[in-house]
């Protein structure tokens, strides 16, 4: 018992280790994790702002009909770059869905996989997430495209990128709402 009091820490720890390892818990662990450390998306300054001037990227809803990404054109826009064994973009969705629930009529969103459309409903379905999915049909625009998953942008109603985000966020976050107000409000 005493060598239980001593190294508990290291005993947890252990513990840890090897729930890693094991695949049932790893990918769990891994987005209690992210969730734990996810902060609000830091905006890109005004002024260093980049602006998207290829709107053109053909896109399907996992309907089945197509999308271009032009129809956002002068609208503010959320792109999210995910996938469904991505541990950090699961992490962010019920964030995501609760954005979506309150700006989903103001804002065009956009959640973009690869992956294959029974597999991206069934994990839809599976969590409760109403969000619009859409496949890539073609390129994203060169400004829009990313190796890393998940990345997210945000466009201006003039194009500009006032977020490019890397990893997972809290997406419901005030801070993150006081932006999509103020792109909102902006001509």
């Amino acid at each position: 018992m005493e060598f239980l009091k001593k190294n508990w820490s290291n005993i947890l720890f252990i513990i840890l280790i090897v729930l890693l390892i094991i695949p049932q818990t790893r990918k769990p662990i891994q987005v209690t994790l992210n969730r734990i450390i996810a902060f609000s998306p830091s905006k890109i300054a005004a002024d260093d702002r980049e602006t998207l001037e290829d709107y053109n990227w053909n896109l399907t809803n996992l309907q089945g009909e197509p999308v271009n990404f032009k129809k956002s054109i002068g609208e503010v826009a959320v792109i999210n770059l995910w996938a469904t064994w991505c541990p950090p973009c699961i992490a962010e969705m019920p964030s995501f869905q609760k954005l979506y629930n309150e700006y989903g009529d103001k804002v065009d969103f956009y959640f973009v996989s690869t992956e294959d459309q029974e597999k991206l409903q069934r994990f839809l379905d599976k969590k409760n997430y109403r969000l619009p999915v859409y496949q890539p049909l073609s390129m994203a625009p060169q400004k829009l495209q990313s190796r890393s998953l998940p990345t997210t942008y945000v466009i201006s109603r003039d194009g500009k990128i006032a977020v490019n985000k890397k990893g997972s966020a809290n997406w419901n976050d005030a801070g993150f709402k006081d932006l999509l107000d103020q792109l909102l409000k902006e001509n």
